[in-house]
């Protein structure tokens, strides 16, 4: 005898957030040239790490660099350094396991500068 088999309506609702996510996770690549906002981690984009690294933030979503080191762009803790001000930079790269992996990096001069 042929018995029909109830589907659980949950497996659909999971199914359908985990598709979601995946259409919002955001770029995983920036081949081109892209302005992103750059700061240091910790102070000012509240990533969890044990002291100050380089981060940019793309899409409303932070990460820590990989290529780049903070000290590279100055005195960090200075008035206008990377712990004090988010600044813009023109990237390239790739998200990679949660970082970002930079392929070039270029600060941006800062507004009225």
């Amino acid at each position: 005898m042929f018995t029909r088999s109830r589907s659980n309506p949950w497996i659909a609702v999971i199914l359908a957030l985990g598709l979601a996510g995946c259409a919002t996770s955001g770029p995983t690549a920036l081949t081109t040239p892209t302005e992103v906002e750059a700061a240091c981690g910790e102070c000012l984009f509240g990533l969890k790490g044990d002291d100050c690294d380089l981060a940019v933030r793309i899409g409303g979503r932070a990460y820590f660099v990989d290529g780049v080191k903070l000290d590279a762009l100055g005195d960090a803790h200075a008035q206008d350094g990377m712990c004090k001000v988010i600044r813009r930079a023109r990237v390239t790269g790739e998200v990679r396991r949660g970082r970002f992996v930079a392929s070039s990096f270029r600060l941006l001069p800062e507004a009225g500068h």
